[in-house]
């Protein structure tokens, strides 16, 4: 019988997929109760509070984004 060595990669083939995307800013919470914020895009209502600062995205919004962004490869 022989032995196999065992198999190694290259340093750069352990970087992983998510280290090409920037950093997710933070979120605000979720309101529970109205007024909620308009999507910037389409105008929907989102899931944040009207006083929420920076970009609000509806779901809809947010998910094409997630995706617009995401790393091809």
């Amino acid at each position: 019988m022989t032995e196999t060595a065992p198999e190694t990669t290259p340093a750069s083939a352990s970087v992983s997929a998510s280290s090409c995307a920037p950093a997710p800013a933070p979120r605000p919470e979720p309101a529970a109760e109205g007024p909620f914020a308009a999507c910037v895009l389409c105008q929907e209502p989102t899931e944040y509070p009207r006083s929420a600062k920076g970009v609000t995205l509806c779901p809809v919004c947010e998910w094409q984004e997630a995706q617009r962004t995401a790393c091809s490869g």
